[in-house]
């Protein structure tokens, strides 16, 4: 566990602009990903882009061989040349399309398996921390003893709660009723979180575990997100369950 300690010090401001720094740039990776879903819809538009010119090749090819003039008509050598080329472009959409069937069968595959993780308390090593009936955890390693300073943010890259503790070496535990700085009692949802510590006249950034409950399974454009409350967690950054 970690116990507070004064925030008037230098060394303890310098690790809560550090510690809210880091918060607010996780807030906005956080944001980044969520736009996921456009860049799925790009790559649906790449693909029926690509479709579409191989259409308009065909039909090309086609009206020149027609079209052409009996007397002088097209070479050998491009006619070859131009099949080539249209056979590429065919085996490319294939493959294309063949790729996204397969990556949709897999999350589709992983999602079924992931359905029996609703229920479950969950642990992840993650900066996004869900708030889920007013009360976020979350676990990091310090690697001695001394001060250490935490950063909470909201989705729009605000810091709403600062905290400066004295860490022990080893495993600490710190947990949030959702009450900011100024006494507003936040909603539930998803925060970012940072944690940094004191390294000589320095300081390093801690990895972060946060823990809550899994309330839903969902499909995005790179893979499975765990849903916990209005948090969403990649399930590869999981590391460990328990019972409901």
């Amino acid at each position: 566990m970690v116990s507070a300690t004064s925030s008037s010090s230098i060394s303890s401001l310098s690790l809560l602009a550090k510690a809210s720094a880091a918060a607010q740039k996780s807030a906005a990776a956080a944001a980044t990903t969520s736009s996921s879903t456009t860049a799925s819809s790009a790559a649906g538009s790449a693909l029926s882009s690509l479709t579409g010119n191989f259409n308009q090749f065909l039909t090309l090819l086609t009206a020149q061989l027609q079209h052409q003039d009996p007397s002088n008509p097209m070479s050998t050598d491009n006619f070859t040349s131009e099949i080539a080329q249209f056979a590429g472009v065919q085996q490319q959409v294939q493959a294309n399309t063949n790729l996204s069937t397969l990556i949709s069968a897999t999350q589709s595959s992983q999602m079924t398996s992931a359905i029996g993780l609703i229920g479950q308390t969950t642990s992840a090593t993650t900066s996004t921390l869900p708030l889920q009936n007013s009360t976020a955890s979350v676990s990091f390693n310090a690697p001695a003893a001394g001060p250490i300073a935490i950063a909470v943010s909201n989705s729009t890259g605000t810091v709403v709660k600062t905290a400066t503790l004295n860490a022990t070496a080893g495993l600490n535990t710190w947990t949030w009723n959702g009450v900011t700085d100024d006494g507003t009692q936040m909603s539930d949802g998803q925060y970012s979180v940072a944690v940094q510590a004191a390294s000589g006249s320095d300081s390093v950034a801690l990895d972060t575990t946060v823990s809550g409950k899994v309330t839903g399974i969902s499909k995005t454009a790179s893979g499975i997100d765990v849903n916990m409350g209005a948090s969403a967690i990649d399930i590869d950054d999981l590391t460990g369950f328990s019972g409901s």
